[in-house]
């Protein structure tokens, strides 16, 4: 298929250095980059390479239980807002 594209200065530029680095034809460049850009967004989420970070252990947990946390939150936040210490 022949058409025309507009390319942004510096995607054009990109293109050109790698066009260079690989002695290939602009259409080859092209077509390659076009290739790889939609093989990346067709692949599903988990295979886009996707690190998680490590986890780490935090401690025990300094209150009872989730309840009394929630509290000394809310108490902290009225503090806060009341501009106490």
């Amino acid at each position: 298929m022949r058409t025309t594209l507009t390319l942004d200065p510096d995607n054009a530029a990109r293109l050109e250095r790698m066009r260079k680095d690989r002695d290939a034809s602009l259409k080859e460049v092209v077509n390659d980059a076009i290739r790889r850009g939609l093989d990346a967004l067709d692949a599903p989420a988990k295979a886009r390479n996707r690190t998680l970070p490590e986890p780490i252990d935090l401690g025990p947990f300094l209150y009872p239980s989730v309840k009394e946390a929630l509290a000394a939150l809310d108490e902290e936040d009225d503090r806060r807002k009341l501009g106490l210490p």
